[in-house]
């Protein structure tokens, strides 16, 4: 090699050594920078958080809970006192025994608060909604032995002025005690479903069934006996009734006004009837792994409605969805991970009758905000057509919402078609 040649050589490895320094200290600066933004970023959320919370209202809380003896309790984002305190006498409150307060001041406690609403009458329970910052988040709830009670706390308390240019607003707090269960088969009966639902969960106190003409599929108002009661059911309905009845059914918080006869019995009203969701589509078949045996007594009338043991075997025999079927077009799959479409389409196919063709045609839309789409489904092979009405979320676009109306329509097509084969 001669000599200008190794000289270049020997030049471009030290810039290259040169650039390599450079960048690990360009990378070292960076996360020296970075650091620094940090620490100071850190600071200053200290500093807001300091100046946010008003140190004197917490030591007067902390002194005012040592000197009364009083337990706070936080859950899920509020702190609550009773439910009821040790001191209290007398029966749980029922229903409008409860007021909700608003426009409270954020340093504002529990200190002021129970003191006051205290004074128009013992207390049951109180709750302040808070966040993490340690502030209230402006509203509580205050409950009381008896609707009178809470109805002169709304009298006095109402525009009192807690602190200076700070008034309170309390009013009557509407407890939600009512559940709607929806996706329930057609055949369920109100006193099965009734004495299921108490069997699951506590606080049942009465069910109402609504369904429509020519309607696959029935749901259900269910009422509480309070707020809590309900609330702890919302949480384990779905799981239990997916456990014990491989179905798949929609739970939501209805309106505590309480339904009119006409909307829950009338067959005349279809437009306020809740019809099954393909949100959350029934299971058609139980899971490979069987129905977990209940912890109390099923009716019978039930376990037929939701195809339960008592039609194990006589669906299994005749219904093409069972998995112990030998003659099932869809042996050896995994049913749940299949759409309504899908199962409507296999189930054509083995038994020769053609595929099926859907219309869907946009109805309107409820007053819940669902979209009710009427379909009609025609499979060469059978005479007559599939027709009837089914109600879905709104979706993100046309297509998806055409979609879940035609999984919709064909979850109930093969409902009619499996309920149709089941008759003696």
């Amino acid at each position: 090699m001669s000599l200008p040649n190794a000289l270049k050589d020997t030049n471009l490895a030290e810039t290259r050594v040169r650039l390599k320094q450079r960048k690990f200290f360009d990378l070292d600066l960076e996360m020296e920078i970075k650091c620094k933004l940090l620490s100071k970023l850190e600071l200053e959320i200290q500093k807001l958080e300091r100046d946010l919370l008003n140190v004197e209202r917490l030591q007067a809380l902390e002194t005012w809970l040592k000197t009364t003896n009083i337990q706070l309790t936080q859950i899920n984002g509020q702190r609550k006192y009773g439910g009821p305190p040790e001191a209290w006498e007398g029966p749980t409150p029922g229903p409008r025994c409860e007021v909700f307060i608003s426009q409270i001041p954020r340093d504002a406690y529990e200190d002021l608060l129970i003191p006051l609403f205290s004074s128009v009458g013992p207390l049951w329970e109180f709750r302040l909604m808070m966040n993490f910052s340690g502030q209230n988040r402006g509203f509580a709830y205050a409950k009381y032995g008896s609707s009178a009670i809470a109805a002169e706390a709304i009298r006095l308390l109402h525009g009192h002025m807690l602190i200076s240019g700070c008034c309170l607003s309390v009013r009557r707090s509407t407890e939600k005690r009512n559940l709607c269960i929806g996706d329930l088969p057609a055949a369920t009966q109100q006193e099965d479903l009734l004495q299921v639902l108490r069997g699951m969960t506590e606080g049942v106190d009465r069910v109402s069934l609504k369904a429509g003409p020519g309607i696959e599929g029935a749901s259900a108002i269910v009422t509480f006996s309070s707020h809590h009661a309900a609330s702890m059911a919302k949480k384990m309905i779905v799981e239990a009734f997916k456990k014990r009845f491989a179905l798949s059914i929609f739970v939501k918080w209805q309106s505590a006004e309480k339904p009119s006869p006409d909307e829950l019995g009338s067959a005349k009203q279809p437009a306020k009837t809740l019809l099954p969701s393909p949100v959350k589509p029934p299971r058609l078949t139980h899971s490979s792994q069987g129905l977990s045996p209940p912890s109390s007594p099923i009716p019978q009338g039930f376990c037929r409605a939701v195809g339960g043991p008592t039609v194990r075997q006589h669906l299994a025999s005749t219904c093409p969805f069972s998995s112990s079927s030998s003659s099932s077009p869809l042996q050896g799959h995994e049913m749940r991970a299949v759409s309504p479409v899908m199962l409507l389409q296999m189930l054509c196919e083995a038994t020769g009758v053609g595929q099926p063709f859907y219309e869907i045609l946009y109805s309107h839309t409820g007053q819940d905000g669902f979209l009710y789409f009427a379909y009609k489904v025609r499979i060469p092979g059978i005479t007559g057509a599939f027709t009837g009405l089914v109600m879905i979320l709104p979706g993100f676009s046309a297509n998806t919402v055409l979609e879940d109306a035609r999984k919709a329509a064909a979850y109930q097509v093969l409902q009619r078609v499996c309920n149709s084969q089941l008759t003696p």
